[in-house]
């Protein structure tokens, strides 16, 4: 597969199906692409909306894991319940 059809196939996947792995390093590909040029500017809006999509998915996920983190350090820091 040409690394155009890899990048077409990777955009046509709902961004919301992704890991976070995989959302960033489309985001990786999604910059360099547009930092190389060389596209039409309705490929550059796409691509930047694409981009813009990847790194608000990026975000949710590290946001997840931040209130995964307080949680479990708020229970490890909390004291136990007294037993009956």
């Amino acid at each position: 597969m040409s690394e155009n059809a890899a990048n077409a196939a990777a955009a046509s996947v709902d961004v919301s199906e992704l890991s976070y792995e995989d959302a960033r390093e489309q985001l990786v590909k999604v910059v360099s692409q547009l930092e190389a040029g060389g596209v039409s500017l309705e490929q550059s809006l796409a691509l930047w909306e694409r981009g813009e999509a990847l790194a608000d998915h990026c975000e949710q996920w590290l946001e997840g894991a931040r209130k995964r983190l307080a949680a479990s350090r708020d229970q490890a820091d909390s004291p136990a319940a007294p037993q009956s």
